[in-house]
């Protein structure tokens, strides 16, 4: 793929221009908006989006249904100027927000796109594939959110906001599902208040995919079924009229399959390519010819299991002139999966995977509002503990078997605020502090275990030996740091918001677990800190909502993934940047003419440029100017829904989306045989409804098939490399009855 990439000047010019001239549309538009208002809790309580100074996106419990978004990776392929990529397919999502994530897979790193399911942070990697059902709303903030929330939102944060129980009346929904890979799937909800003052609320959702989309052509079976089932149970009681509590119970079990990449080789085959060729061989002659991505050379049990409950207890106390809050959170979560990362036949590194983590979190907070001031305050505290193994099965390439572990323990504590501040009846000024303190205790080891005759070749002992530690560590760290925001919210009009800020945000250190050969690989990485300076405009009107912003990162000390092969055996871990910039642009426009009743048209792009300084990989120093991993320069989506009347109480609507991604650099060596090309996905939906509740509906993901790479991995040293492919066509039929 060529290094060359077109220059954002021109679609710069572009955005600045779209958005001075939105600067005189109050003028054309006195009227309240027809548009729908948009509510969501980005600040930590009850806005509509215009008054919220952040780009900030958020789609509704019927928005989500009928999109079919049912993973966090699924909600943030929604949005523009984001990344998702999956290091394993269907599973181990990383989140790059305008280009800042975590390039990681180990389940002892924290995301730096935050991710909050009922305000609860989600602490590891390992937890951020879990299913959706039952959402009220998912909203995503762009940009450092270190004041307001939990640990690590460097790059922003997804909330999750699950359907809460309700004393208004009765309410319920079942829906049954049928699709293409023999996926049957159903859904239900029930909603019951028992008094005035107490209500339960119980949902539940059963997957089951009965065949594989991948096929292993080393055993002929598919792979890639799934079996998942979900619950929940919610109870609300209203215990005085100022003062509800708030109990959420959920569980997930987990009996699925995980699929492999597509194999490349590294040795050269007459009339190939090489390397980087599927066609080409590797160091023992495997090769994969047959050109279908999903047609895959597996050794490893693919299986993936998982099981996992949670709690969660929300008290809410209104004290008149300030409302109390405190969110507990509690997590058990044990998964075990096979994952062949030589992506042949052959056992050259496979592994076994499994992973138990528990998390405890804790936040208290006051909030309030006054004739000039709107205030909230608290503090924070969590504990988590990670324990894994990888059982490494490396006898085709080192005749031998590995293990590595982990044992990881973390503390965090905070203490926030932040304040908006009338200066004039249009002009607010918003200000927030929070200072933090995180403690990491890590004990890590990989051990060959010399385990096949005549003797390990990546150790050097002969068969008889001892296990030997290739690497080790047992350290702790800690650090502090403090998080800020400033910023100015000029209300131009009832309908149209500008403004600007200045965060900072930071993450914090940290260690890779996996794989190692020298202690060195295991050593820590330090904290990352992100200073955000953001400007924009949003407008609504009788007809359309506009929202732009434009952003630039001074970004530090940023933890990215390097390929390392200072060891016997090369991997890929997290290290340290010193410094990068991101600079861009955030557009979207929605229109409702009204001489198409029931249409609606949206449209949004994202524009992004990053630079790497100079930073020494394993093989030698790099020179300042690479792009940042997962960070692509054009991003953008297009849909539109359409409701009509058929008459009676029956209705229809007709839904269709696309989204483009351009073509981006997948690790900070920006190694051109694991970049990914530019790609289209299209979704379409087509629904039939009645008045009674009733809806059945077609639907397809992925409508053209389109083949396209979301992650890649150089091992060449080891003679192979592999490239993830996102998800195939899908379709189905859903009938579902609201009441």
């Amino acid at each position: 793929m060529s290094k060359t990439k077109p220059c954002l000047t021109r679609p710069f010019a572009l955005a600045l221009l779209t958005g001075v001239s939105a600067f005189a549309l109050p003028a054309l538009s006195g009227a309240r908006a027809a548009v729908d208002e948009i509510v969501v809790t980005a600040q930590k309580r009850e806005q509509e989006i215009l008054e919220v100074g952040a780009t900030v996106t958020a789609l509704g419990a019927v928005e989500l249904r009928e999109r079919r978004i049912e993973q966090v990776s699924e909600f943030v392929s929604q949005l523009v100027n984001v990344d998702i990529k999956e290091n394993s397919p269907g599973i181990l999502p990383v989140i790059t927000i305008r280009g800042v994530g975590l390039n990681d897979f180990s389940a002892t790193n924290n995301p730096a796109a935050g991710v909050y399911v009922d305000e609860v942070y989600l602490s590891s990697l390992a937890l951020l594939n879990a299913d959706l059902f039952d959402i009220e709303r998912m909203e995503a903030l762009k940009g450092p959110q270190g004041t307001l929330y939990g640990r690590n939102s460097t790059a922003g944060a997804i909330n999750i906001i699950s359907a809460r129980p309700t004393l208004e009346g009765h309410s319920g929904r079942a829906a049954l599902g049928y699709g293409n890979f023999e996926t049957f799937d159903a859904e239900a909800m029930l909603n019951t208040p028992l008094s005035d003052s107490f209500a339960l609320r119980f949902s539940g959702k059963a997957i089951d995919r009965g065949e594989g989309i991948y096929d292993n052509r080393r055993t002929g079976d598919d792979v890639g079924r799934r079996d998942v089932l979900l619950g929940r149970a919610q109870a609300l009681w209203r215990v005085t009229p100022v003062f509800d509590a708030l109990l959420k119970l959920e569980g997930q079990r987990v009996r699925s399959e995980v699929g492999a990449g597509e194999f490349f080789g590294a040795v050269p085959v007459p009339g190939v390519d090489c390397p980087g060729s599927p066609a080409c061989e590797d160091f023992l002659g495997t090769s994969d010819t047959d050109g279908d991505p999903f047609r895959i050379g597996q050794s490893v049990d693919p299986t993936y299991d998982v099981d996992q409950w949670s709690a969660t207890l929300r008290l809410e106390a209104d004290l008149g002139r300030a409302m109390l809050t405190s969110i507990t959170g509690f997590i058990d979560f044990e998964r075990e999966w096979g994952a062949d990362t030589d992506a042949t036949v052959l056992r050259q590194t496979d592994f076994i995977e499994y992973d138990d983590i528990q998390q405890l979190s804790q936040e208290l907070r006051l909030a309030g509002e006054t004739a000039k001031f709107t205030w909230v305050g608290g503090v924070f505290f969590s504990h988590d503990a990670v324990e894994g193994r990888y059982d490494g099965d490396l006898r085709d390439l080192f005749n031998t078997t590995t293990v590595s572990t982990w044992d990881q323990t973390s503390k965090s504590a905070a203490a926030f605020g932040q304040v908006e501040y009338a200066l004039t009846e249009r002009l607010s000024l918003v200000a927030g502090l929070r200072y933090t303190w995180e403690e990491k205790e890590n004990s890590a080891a990989t051990v060959d275990l010399v385990s096949e005759a005549p003797g390990s070749a990546l150790s050097l002992q002969p068969f008889g030996s001892p296990p030997v530690t290739l690497a080790s560590v047992d350290d702790a760290i800690d650090d502090t740091s403090w998080s800020w925001k400033g910023g100015l919210n000029w209300r131009v009009s009832p309908d149209t918001l500008v403004y600007g800020q200045v965060s900072r945000g930071t993450k914090s250190g940290g260690f890779f677990s996996g794989v190692a050969t020298n202690s060195g690989q295991l050593q820590p990485y330090d904290p990352e800190a992100l200073i955000a300076y953001e400007a924009g405009l949003k407008h609504r009107a009788d007809q359309f909502r506009f929202e732009g912003a434009v952003f630039y990162y001074d970004y530090s000390d940023v933890q990215t993934f390097i390929r390392d092969t200072s060891g016997g055996l090369p991997i890929q871990r997290l290290g340290n940047v010193e410094e990068a910039t991101l600079y861009g642009a955030d557009l979207s426009l929605t229109l409702t003419p009204e001489f198409i009743p029931g249409l609606t048209v949206s449209a949004a792009l994202g524009l992004l440029e990053s630079e790497l300084g100079a930073f020494t990989a394993s093989f030698g120093p790099v020179p300042a100017g690479n792009e940042l991993p997962n960070a692509p320069q054009v991003t953008a989506t297009l849909a539109a829904q359409y409701s009509v009347s058929l008459g009676g109480a029956w209705g229809a609507r007709l839904r269709a989306d696309t989204r483009y991604v351009d073509e981006m650099e997948k690790d900070s060596i920006n190694d051109p045989l694991i970049a990914t090309e530019s790609y289209w996905v299209t979704n379409a939906r087509a629904a039939l409804t009645h008045a009674d509740g009733w809806e059945v509906a077609v639907w397809a993901k992925n409508l053209l098939d389109e083949e396209y790479v979301t992650q890649g991995v150089n091992q060449l040293a080891l003679g192979y490399g592999y490239r993830v492919y996102g998800a195939p066509q899908t379709f189905g039929v859903t009938l579902a009855r609201s009441f």
